[in-house]
């Protein structure tokens, strides 16, 4: 079994497209980001480093934050230059590599591969598809030497093959043994060489892990600072680390109420009795030395006696006056019951480290080490409205064809559990200067604004033109279910910049949407560290088969509860459109139906997010 931290991640870079007009393909944008950075996002997961190999101008990809090891033979060697460049470098026993240009590659290549190439006692492993010859009608394999798992021990084989003048891609193993390991989806392994190419596939849509890595890229923290007593920074967050100024516990302690004496008197083979020369008590450390033969009565908390190391529970002795005890032999081990110094936490150390959210443990955590005011970001301010002339307010008249708006009153929901300041501008019409006035208006006062409705490939193109002159605003298609529809930007009025997230005008589909993608990034811009900001995921048992189509992420409403067997399962709520507001409210988690997967059978386990304590 080959470890993924074994693995380094190398990217093929560099190259010039000659059907892309000589550009250099690793940088071409996809969805408003380079097409390396679509190929990192999928590589990420599958090895235990990462960099990315150029023959020249490698400026550009270090601003990805990788390393970046440039070809060491001289020469146009392609692909294998970087590989051998990724052998030299590496510090795992094995390279993966794949090119800069093939956004769609599998997210279980490299352990596909490694099971190739454990199994068949390999050097190198490469992915082969078939194909149906249509001169023969019969299946042929088509390799792909490009995306490859290689030993790092194979750069002397690889070395002496480009010193002698060779550079095909699919020979250069010679002696070595080499797997070829069968993947069924040809287009995984399809290289972008044109514009046709790339604007097909941009037509496509987005998969949902590429949207949220774009996302998490485009934001950072406000920088706002506030310093807030204790009880006001509840559900805030860290702005700064927490160093501890003092010890937790401050002394060794008793961890009950019961006797404190030297462990060395025990493990005898007769009951032990001892003298009570002391009662030590929480707060009011003892007075008295306590030798061997002797033990002092202490109560929970109450600070050790010098030379004692183990407390035995009162319920535990034989007999028990106000001047001797008797215990049983081994009714304890030396040390037990007592707490050291320092258990806790140690002075000097973190206490909290900065995007921490604080809530009920954490505040009793800073009052336990006595501190009053804490460093927080300010609130992140959020101006929210709904947009389309179909839509009412609660308490108008309701026309035919129209419809009250709900959009803005979960948003408000979500956003006021998010702990964001939020700014509730009501409804826009479907009208190019309302629309225009209402952006302006929200972003002088706010950091971000969500709007919900008018992003479809249907809706009125004078949206997309008001945003392309206040900013640079992108229109995705994201491969989920429900929740289409997005458009991401930033925006800028009068002196004040916003971020935009504009999210789709089903109900269903806004809470989706905003529980996968918005929150995140509200929450980085709040400060939040990684964990916060992240979504857990649980496996349960499907009670039912759920039908699924490949290719897209779904989220459906589901029901997690306990059966006869004692086991949890879930099951989906009924029918699952995007309107269906009402399975929203029966549910209590979402089902998380990722892109790879298919056809779920009943018992098959599914994650799922609880909604429960959900911010």
């Amino acid at each position: 079994m080959i470890n993924t931290h074994d693995i380094t991640g190398l990217i093929l870079a560099g190259g010039l497209g000659t059907r892309m007009g000589q550009r250099d393909k690793g940088m071409l944008p996809l969805h408003g980001q380079p097409l390396a950075r679509h190929v990192l996002q999928r590589l990420a997961p599958q090895a235990g480093q990462l960099a990315i190999s150029v023959h020249a101008d490698a400026g550009d990809y270090a601003r990805f934050g990788l390393p970046v090891w440039p070809d060491v033979l001289p020469g146009q060697l392609g692909p294998l230059a970087g590989m051998h460049s990724g052998m030299q470098h590496a510090s795992t026993p094995y390279l993966l590599t794949v090119p800069c240009d093939s956004p769609l590659l599998p997210p279980d290549l490299a352990a596909r591969l490694a099971a190739g190439l454990v199994d068949n006692d390999a050097d190198l492993a490469i992915a082969v598809t078939e194909e149906i010859d249509p001169a023969t009608g019969s299946t042929v394999r088509r390799p792909h030497p490009v995306f490859c798992l290689v030993k790092t021990s194979a750069l002397p084989q690889l070395d002496t093959y480009l010193r002698n003048g060779e550079r095909r891609m699919r020979t250069w193993h010679g002696p070595l043994k080499l797997a070829e390991v069968v993947f069924e989806d040809g287009a995984a392994f399809g290289n972008m060489n044109t514009p046709d190419e790339l604007a097909a596939l941009q037509a496509q849509g987005l998969s949902v892990p590429m949207a949220q890595a774009i996302l998490a890229d485009a934001v950072a923290p406000v920088a706002d600072v506030e310093q807030l007593p204790l009880p006001q920074a509840f559900e805030r967050i860290l702005a700064a680390d927490i160093i501890s100024p003092i010890s937790v516990p401050a002394h060794d302690n008793s961890a009950m109420d019961g006797y404190a004496l030297h462990g060395a008197d025990l493990g005898g083979s007769v009951p032990l009795t001892l003298a009570v020369v002391d009662t030590i008590l929480a707060g009011r450390p003892g007075t008295v030395s306590v030798q061997r033969g002797q033990c002092a009565r202490i109560m929970t908390g109450a600070v050790m006696p010098d030379g004692c190391d183990s407390v035995v529970p009162q319920e535990l002795l034989l007999q028990a006056s106000e001047q001797h005890i008797t215990i049983a032999p081994d009714c304890i081990r030396p040390g037990d019951n007592r707490r050291f110094k320092g258990e806790d936490l140690m002075q000097g150390q973190p206490a909290l480290l900065q995007g921490k959210r604080l809530g009920p443990a954490e505040l009793g955590l800073l009052a336990s080490l006595g501190i009053a005011t804490v460093p927080v970001r300010r609130r992140l301010r959020v101006a929210f409205f709904s947009t389309g002339d179909e839509l009412r307010s609660i308490g108008e008249q309701l026309d035919a064809g129209c419809i009250y708006d709900s959009n803005r009153y979960t948003l408000l929901g979500m956003l006021s559990r998010l702990g964001c300041e939020v700014l509730d501008m009501g409804i826009v019409k479907d009208e190019p200067q309302a629309l225009e006035a209402a952006l302006r208006g929200a972003c002088a006062k706010a950091d971000v604004i969500i709007t919900s409705g008018g992003v479809s490939s249907g809706a009125a193109d004078f949206t997309r033109e008001i945003l392309a002159r206040l900013g640079e605003v992108a229109f995705w298609q994201i491969n989920m279910r429900p929740g289409r529809p997005m458009a991401f930007g930033r925006i800028a009025s009068e002196g004040g910049t916003a971020l935009l997230l504009g999210l789709p005008g089903n109900p269903v589909a806004v809470m989706a949407a905003f529980y996968f993608l918005a929150r995140p990034t509200l929450l980085r811009l709040m400060g939040a560290d990684a964990d916060t900001s992240t979504l857990p995921l649980l496996q349960v048992a499907a009670q039912a088969a759920i039908r699924k189509k490949r290719g897209r992420t779904e989220y459906q409403r589901g029901i997690v509860e306990r059966g006869a067997d004692g086991r949890q399962h879930v099951r989906v709520t009924g029918a699952q459109g995007s309107g269906i507001l009402r399975s929203m409210t029966q549910a209590n988690c979402m089902i998380v139906l990722h892109e790879a997967q298919g056809h779920v059978a009943a018992g098959d386990l599914v994650d799922i997010v609880l909604f429960h304590g959900l911010t």
